[in-house]
Parts: structure tokens; sequence; C-alpha cells
């Protein structure tokens, strides 16, 4: 039986009967494998099957986040992922609509869809993570979504830093940076907020006219460094267009601490950090290959 086959046959053992005819598999995510595909009332549904059994472990968490953060953004008309079937081996719920502003190739690519660099994003975003960044510690830890104190944030990438070093060779450059940035007390927050935290154009979701419309894989979602929102837009779009997010955030109500835009260039700067992570999280030797490039480059 092909992918989508065996992924519309676990649907319809949920109750959910779903046409292999227009059906599509993206095997382009690093935790799921997305089948999309279409119902007898013409519905358009997302099924995800998680790869890994940690992927597996997460869901019931990304549930209770998905529950918090749902009424706060369709205030502005945002929406997030109903799960519809909540099981281990599968998550299945409808379509939301608009379009990601980027995607994959066959070839493993980027694909555009938007203008990174858009000053209209860049204002759009920065008034979403007001919003988001809104919901107060007490609403998360009522929710069971996990919290991080600004101490816990700080320890825990002293911690990643740590274990990379450990498991990987990592260029002494690299390595200096770091240590620099650990110890700079300017960059780190005094307070933490409600993050998404791999918020990016993959994963959000536009109408025709660049209005947001969705917000996809809340996976790593939880109250952690306000710039964890920040760092990708600094990545795809530079300092300027970080700069109008961030004036747009501080418009809508976020708190633009003075250390915010550095924070965000260094959580950009130390994403070899989540590879190696990540690669330590699946123990595959093709990840691990990928991941020591980035960290020695040099070798």
């Amino acid at each position: 039986m092909s992918t989508i086959g065996a992924v519309l046959a676990l649907a319809a053992s949920h109750g959910l009967h779903l046409s292999a005819e227009d059906a599509t598999v993206n095997e382009a995510g690093l935790d799921y494998r997305v089948v999309m595909a279409t119902d007898t009332a013409g519905r358009r549904w997302v099924l995800r099957q998680p790869r890994r059994p940690d992927v597996t472990a997460g869901m019931a968490a990304e549930a209770r986040i998905l529950d918090l953060v749902s009424p706060t953004l369709a205030a502005d008309g945002i929406a997030v992922p109903d799960w519809q079937v909540r099981e281990p081996g599968l998550i299945a719920y409808p379509a939301l609509p608009g379009a990601p502003g980027l995607t994959l190739s066959t070839a493993g690519e980027p694909v555009w869809h938007m203008d990174p660099a858009s000053p209209d994003y860049a204002v759009r975003l920065g008034r979403l993570l007001a919003r988001l960044h809104a919901i107060t510690a007490e609403q998360a830890e009522a929710a069971g979504v996990e919290v991080r104190t600004p101490v816990q944030v700080r320890q825990s990438w002293t911690d990643d830093v740590a274990r990379v070093r450990a498991a990987f060779t990592v260029a002494p450059a690299l390595s200096t940076a770091w240590e620099a940035w650990l110890t700079d007390d300017s960059c780190w927050p005094e307070q933490t907020v409600m993050t998404h935290g791999e918020i990016y154009p993959a994963h959000v979701l536009l109408a025709d006219d660049g209005a947001f419309t969705g917000v996809l894989d809340w996976t790593t979602a939880r109250m952690d460094d306000p710039a964890r929102d920040l760092a990708a837009q600094y990545g795809a779009a530079g300092e300027e267009m970080l700069d109008v997010t961030l004036q747009a955030y501080r418009a809508a109500g976020g708190r633009v601490y003075p250390g915010l835009a550095a924070q965000a260039r260094h959580l950009w700067n130390a994403s070899p950090i989540g590879y190696a992570l990540y690669a330590l999280a699946t123990g595959a030797e093709t990840d691990a290959a990928a991941a020591s490039a980035v960290l020695d480059p040099g070798n």
C-alpha cells in the first residue's frame, strides 16, 4: 500500500473517510509526514503522522497549547488547527484558510509565495506576536502549558551548548561567540511570554491580500524568550524589517526591552545548536553529519 493509501486507511479507521484521488503527501517536515485529502463533502483535511516516538509523546502538550492560543488569536481572525482526531499515530484537522508564505519544492528547495522582506508582512507579524505574547504565565500554567522563567531560559541554552560541545567538534570562533552571548546580561529577557517558537512564513497562512489567516505547527510553543518569535524574521528579512516588526509589536502593546533585537540576532546565529540537538534526538548519521558541517565548517 502506498504512503497515501496507508494514511487514508488509518484515517478511515478513526471514522474519517477521505478520497485518494486528489490526495497529496509532504515529506519535508522533520517531525511529521503530512497528507492532505478531501472528504465526501468537499472539505480539505490535513493528516499528520509523527515520525518518531518523541514526537508522539509531545502531542498531548501541543493539544493543550492549541486550546490555549486558539481563542486569543481568533479575536484577530487568525485560526490554529482544530484537531478532530487526536491519536498516537494520527492527527487530523480541517485545513485552515489561506496558503503558506513558504513551501519546499520536490527537490527540497525553498519556494517563496510572498516577499520575505515585505514591510506589510513585517507589520502584520508584529501585531500577531503582540497578541500572542500577551497571554500570561498564569493562563499558560492553568492550561497545562510549559512555563519557563528567564533564569530557566538562559540555563537551558547554557545546557544545550554544553551538550553540543560534548557531542560534536565546534569551531573555535563559534564557541567563543556562544560564550559571549551566554554571559551578556543585556540581551536576555527579564520576563518570558507565550511564544510559538518556529514562527516564519512556512508556518503562517496568508490571504491573497497578505492578511494572516492561520498559524500552523505549535509543537515547540511555550512561555519563553520573546526573541524566539523574532529570530526568523531577522534571518529572512534582515535588520531593517526586524525593526519594522518591533515597531508594530510595540504599537500593538508588545514590550520591547533594549536587548530584544540583539537577542533575536543571537538566536538566529545559534541555529547550529538546534541542528545538533535534532541530530542527537534522531540518532541518524546523516543528521549528525549535517550538524557537524555547520558546527565546524572548516573541516
